[in-house]
């Protein structure tokens, strides 16, 4: 660096003999200007502001210790060579008050000024290299802060001190008026998730929001703490967006708890209640923004009788094969554990003891490759998973169920239509006596059974077989007659009832048919 000189003497023999003799260029220095008077010096020094000034004492207009002290006022940092007589060294010392340091006795040669100017020049290195270290010691510090700010807010999260001790970290901070109430965001990211990962989407998330003012990592989450100026509900809303982004730019699901606005003194309190808000994601879910509103209203409106598992109802359905109504019986079972928000591991005890008695509408094998569902129920993070899960395997095996009881009702139907191919000559033969004489099952059920497998009532299917036998019997006996045709398919002795119902089924009487028989 080379320095910058200015020489001011009302004698203009010194002036050039001082400017000719001295090696200006060795010394790093340059002589950027002369003057002959103390005014016409400090003119030139406010245009070239010069480094250092070597100056008479005794000058007109503006003597040297006036110049200096004026310098001193108005360019601090320039440095002063006074040149005095040996009867004016005592009034130059008054000089020391305003930082000149340097006399030099007249008449002096170059080696005393220059000896002069390079003690001058060594202590404005000396300067210069402290202002380096300050700018430098500066500008880490200025890079260091935000690291020093996010611990500091780390140790106030989860020290044990009280509200009371935050007034210690305002200064730190740097909290202002317009900071005083505030909200405080908390992320938490789903799976693996590293602290550079935490610290980046905490980067992105100040693109967000601007009125983000500290932020930190504590653990598997990220901190954010906003101030209100712009509003709650617009802050709301650019917490919205930032969660929308921040999904998308970094694949991963996040669930955000939003606590406050609350005065500043308080984030610990906002910090404790965010960690609450979000265990409530096993209700709420994964993906959500969760606020007191979530929280509270449900905690208001607990009932006040005990919650009791009711598994038959759901199981009664999941063994009858209906999944619609298993379906219904455990949203309304999940609706009520909902409302009761009875705690993570006793809903989840709840689920488990749930899913054992599920499993166990099912043959004992099926039974056994259900078991590790248990254990995929345990590691689920929300309700609405394992309700999810439940609902699966229940309506899985309502459908087994269903399969079952239909390949058993087609077996007790078949039983049924055996028993009328073979009976039906019996006047007597009727769904009451085959259910409770023959296969010992309730009449009505069977009934219910037999009209959803052939799709006709019992009487009815039976009367059909009974007219389809008389036409054959009058298709291939000649001269059979009526009165024992009735009594051959079931009829009895009422052979004009007989004689009604086969022409309600064919449209002729007996004889009538036949006659149309003989015509072909």
């Amino acid at each position: 660096m080379t320095y910058k000189v200015l020489l001011a003497d009302d004698e203009r023999i010194i002036v050039e003999g001082i400017s000719s003799v001295i090696n200006w260029s060795s010394l790093n220095t340059e002589l950027v200007a002369t003057a002959r008077n103390g005014i016409d010096a400090y003119e030139k020094i406010s245009t070239c502001k010069p480094d250092i000034v070597i100056s008479d004492i005794k000058m007109p207009g503006m003597d040297g210790i006036a110049l200096a002290k004026k310098v001193h006022e108005d360019f601090p940092s320039t440095s002063f060579i006074l040149l005095s007589g040996f009867g004016e060294f005592e009034y130059a010392r008054k000089a020391m008050l305003y930082g000149v340091k340097n006399y030099l006795l007249k008449p002096c040669n170059e080696e005393k000024i220059t000896a002069a100017l390079q003690d001058i020049i060594k202590e404005l290195e000396a300067k210069k290299q402290q202002q380096e270290k300050f700018l430098l010691l500066e500008e880490n510090l200025e890079k260091i802060q935000p690291f020093m700010k996010a611990q500091l807010l780390s140790e106030l999260f989860t020290g044990t001190g009280d509200k009371k001790d935050f007034s210690r970290y305002e200064h730190l901070f740097a909290i202002t008026d317009r900071m005083q109430q505030v909200l405080l965001v908390l992320i938490e990211m789903e799976g693996d998730v590293t602290y550079e990962h935490l610290s980046s989407i905490v980067e992105t998330a100040s693109d967000f929001l601007p009125n983000l003012v500290l932020h930190t990592v504590i653990g598997k989450h990220a901190i954010l703490i906003m101030d209100t100026e712009t509003g709650i509900e617009e802050s709301k809303n650019k917490i919205i967006a930032m969660q929308r982004e921040l999904t998308f730019r970094h694949c991963v699901e996040m669930t955000v708890a939003l606590s406050g606005p609350a005065p500043v003194e308080t984030v610990k309190t906002l910090y404790n209640l965010a960690l609450e808000y979000i265990g409530h994601k096993f209700y709420v879910g994964i993906g959500k923004i969760i606020t007191n509103t979530d929280i509270h209203p449900q905690t208001a409106q607990k009932c006040s009788t005990k919650f009791v598992m009711d598994e038959q109802p759901v199981c009664l359905m999941i063994k009858a094969g209906s999944e619609d109504e298993a379906h219904k019986e455990l949203d309304n079972l999940f609706e009520r554990m909902g409302r009761e928000r009875l705690g993570i591991h006793q809903t989840k005890s709840y689920c488990i003891q749930l899913y054992k008695t599920i499993i166990q509408t099912v043959d004992k094998q099926n039974q056994l490759d259900l078991h590790a569902g248990t254990a995929e129920l345990l590691a689920m993070k929300t309700v609405q998973q394992m309700k999810e899960y439940l609902d699966t395997v229940a309506m899985l095996l309502a459908e087994k169920n269903k399969a079952r009881l239909k390949s058993k009702q087609s077996s007790v139907i078949s039983k049924v239509i055996d028993i009328i191919e073979t009976h039906f000559a019996n006047p007597e033969l009727s769904l009451k006596n085959v259910a409770n004489e023959m296969l010992y099952m309730n009449p009505d059920y069977l009934g219910k059974l037999f009209k959803q497998e052939t799709g006709e009532r019992f009487s009815a299917y039976l009367t059909k077989w009974r007219i389809e036998k008389a036409i054959a019997y009058i298709t291939d006996v000649e001269d059979v007659k009526m009165v024992t045709l009735a009594d051959q398919i079931g009829f009895g002795d009422n052979p004009q009832y007989f004689s009604q119902v086969f022409k309600k089924y064919t449209g002729y009487t007996p004889s009538e048919y036949r006659k149309t028989l003989n015509e072909i």
